[in-house]
């Protein structure tokens, strides 16, 4: 089984989440899977991801209506849409360490950007859209650097969800429900030489 360098590991875990123990902390472990760091990583983004969702945007946007989520939030004093959150975050890693990067794609993607465009993000996406609960997992090389690949469904946790990209005029599809996967997480790992 492949091993995850220490190094990478608590690259991965500090820009991940926050560290109980502070800065002194450190990993011990000699050594851990590729897929076990992915599946820790999306843990921390899924649990982030449907908190803010949850918490802020159905219960202060959908519910009680004391203020709306917004794609063009700057200029509708709004709040960031989730995946403009996530993206956010995405965004804040890529500047800060090169020892991970993610991204949100999807097969419907209202942003074309979002769209996949490797062979692993496609096959990836299909896979976790026509098989529930499962998750894909694969290597590739992109510009002459190998990586471990990991992407897991993004799933409409709550109704804002749903109605957000059924209602879009850029969206492809009008149908989504609260537990439809609606795209994927890609995350990549630069594997060691």
């Amino acid at each position: 089984m492949l091993k995850v360098p220490r190094t990478i590991l608590a690259s991965a875990i500090a820009a991940g989440c926050v560290l109980a123990a502070g800065a002194g902390a450190s990993v011990t472990a000699a050594g851990v899977a590729y897929k076990d760091v992915a599946d820790m990583l999306i843990a921390v983004m899924v649990a982030d991801r449907t908190v803010y969702t949850k918490k802020v945007v159905q219960r202060l946007a959908a519910k009680e209506k004391v203020v709306k989520a917004s794609e063009h939030f700057d200029d509708d004093k709004a709040l960031p849409l989730p995946a403009q959150m996530f993206r956010f975050g995405a965004e804040h890693v890529a500047d800060n360490t090169d020892k991970f990067s993610y991204s949100l794609l999807s097969m419907w993607p209202i942003n074309k950007q979002n769209a996949p465009r490797t062979e692993i993000e496609k096959a990836g996406l299909q896979f976790v859209a026509d098989n529930k609960g499962e998750n894909y997992y694969g290597e590739e090389e992109l510009g002459g650097k190998k990586y471990f690949t990991a992407v897991y469904a993004d799933v409409a946790v709550a109704a804002v969800c749903a109605s957000c990209h059924n209602e879009h005029k850029d969206t492809p599809r009008t149908d989504f429900k609260v537990g439809d996967v609606m795209g994927g997480v890609v995350i990549r790992i630069p594997m060691a030489e």
